[in-house]
């Protein structure tokens, strides 16, 4: 998903598909077909007369000729073509994603002609395209009627009647001719399907054919059964590719089991990318990260995530009823623990006034809830995993300050795992264990609040902007 779109990805499973779908259907046939009509229709009319089937000899040139002029003009477009399709789709996924921000912004007639110079390059193109493809045919037709006009022209005036040329004769290689020029038109269609296919299938290889850069070991270590989630970083540094600095750098502190650590700082200064590497969605560039004593490049990336319930701050839901949503790490039905979990995620406030309660339906991306609802639910569905460490990138934003600090009261009494949490407010972390100050990509202040409001500038100048004086002493 970092090296492609969403809209690529879209147009290459589906677009480009379609194409090689429609290459294999159709064309694999006609592959193995045409050459073997056309050289038996050349054959049997060198064998009716071979004078006359000089005519269809530069039929079949010319048609190649022309063919290989339209080849030339097409084929440097069809790659072009699935690019603006590619366009077409981020627009007009933009859009309807972020529908409400363009109509706060009255900017409905901008993002309008967006849409439309997008959709009118993309159809021009294809105008264009087609156009000169369906030149083809008429081509075809007038080669072969020019042929069969030849033939009966010269068959007629110089070659009936002799050595037992007669009409019979002049017709069935007429016939032949046909066929031949049918054969070869066949072979021009396959020779123009092959490109268009194979830029589809080198779209969808540049998917399939990826280097994974977060790969399972090669001998994994088994998993003891019983683990305490202790999380360890000595060391790491992280730079995302192509990038000119680190995220993160030199980044050392422990997490004790059982234990909540929180992580604050500015806009940027690592927290998403630090905590997104212990689940392996990045790669740490140097260092080393333990669970347990445990490298987590020696787990299997199933084994890992299974220790993991993670939830990320814009709250993900599928389509189908908040059961399947709270359930969805689950293999089998629960619905005491699928209670508990919603309980403790202060979720039961809204589905219990739901007419529907647990089998209300969401809509695709959890539209028809608020944005602390989703937050709620998809708390609800890392609880009900049952983890043995819980991964909060932000995940309480959303929430008024009596619901997070109702639903944070609930994980400390109910919940017993290791606790990370993301935050920007200090009322979401002030109560963890441990609070991890981060800033430009390092680690400037490590304690619990009182420490931190002591000794770290960072951490002072943050409270100091969202507590009150009385708060802060």
């Amino acid at each position: 998903m970092d090296h492609f779109s969403t809209s690529s990805l879209i147009t290459r499973s589906t677009n480009d598909i379609q194409q090689l779908q429609g290459f294999v259907n159709t064309m694999l046939r006609m592959i193995i077909l045409a050459p073997f009509l056309a050289i038996g229709a050349i054959a049997f009319s060198i064998a009716q007369h071979p004078t006359l089937s000089m005519l269809l000899i530069v039929s079949i040139i010319s048609l190649v000729v022309m063919i290989s002029i339209i080849f030339a003009i097409t084929l440097p477009k069809f790659q072009l073509v699935q690019k603006l399709v590619d366009r077409l789709n981020l627009v007009t996924r933009e859009n309807l994603t972020g529908l409400r921000v363009v109509r706060a912004y009255n900017t409905q007639e901008k993002q309008a002609k967006r849409i439309d110079d997008a959709s009118k390059e993309s159809m021009k193109l294809n105008i264009f395209v087609n156009r000169i493809m369906s030149l083809m045919w008429p081509i075809m037709g007038l080669i072969m009627g020019m042929t069969s006009l030849a033939i009966v022209y010269l068959g007629s005036k110089y070659f009936i009647g002799i050595d037992g040329f007669d009409p019979g004769s002049m017709m069935a290689l007429m016939q032949y001719a046909m066929r031949a020029i049918m054969a070869f038109m066949f072979i021009t269609m396959i020779f123009v399907m092959i490109p268009r296919a194979v830029i589809s299938a080198k779209r969808v290889l540049e998917v399939l054919e990826m280097d994974i850069e977060i790969k399972d070991p090669e001998s994994p270590i088994s998993l003891p059964s019983l683990m305490k989630g202790e999380i360890e970083f000595k060391d790491v540094c992280f730079q995302y590719p192509d990038a000119q600095a680190p995220v993160l750098s030199h980044i050392n502190f422990t997490i004790q089991s059982g234990k909540t650590t929180a992580f604050i700082g500015s806009t940027g200064s690592g927290k998403s990318t630090l905590i997104n590497l212990i689940p392996r969605f990045y790669e740490r560039t140097c260092g080393s990260i333990t669970i347990d004593g445990i490298d987590i490049k020696d787990m299997t990336q199933h084994d890992l995530h299974g220790l993991i319930g993670y939830v990320p701050q814009k709250g993900v839901l599928f389509s189908g009823t908040i059961t399947d949503n709270i359930l969805f790490g689950k293999d089998e039905f629960d619905a005491n623990l699928m209670k508990e979990a919603a309980e403790i995620a202060q979720a039961t406030e809204f589905i219990d006034i739901l007419a529907e309660t647990y089998d209300h339906q969401i809509a695709q991306g959890g539209t028809n809830v608020s944005g602390g609802q989703r937050q709620r639910l998809s708390i609800a569905r890392a609880i009900a995993k049952k983890p043995l460490i819980y991964i909060f990138d932000d995940s309480f934003s959303a929430l008024d300050y009596k619901t997070d600090q109702k639903l944070r009261k609930m994980l400390d009494q109910r919940v017993v795992a290791t606790k990370l949490i993301v935050a920007q407010r200090i009322n979401t972390i002030r109560h963890a264990d441990q609070i991890i100050v981060l800033d430009q990509g390092s680690i400037v202040g490590n304690g619990t609040h009182e420490q931190l409001l002591k000794s770290c500038s960072v951490y002072q100048e943050i409270a100091s902007s969202q507590l009150s004086k009385e708060e802060l002493i």
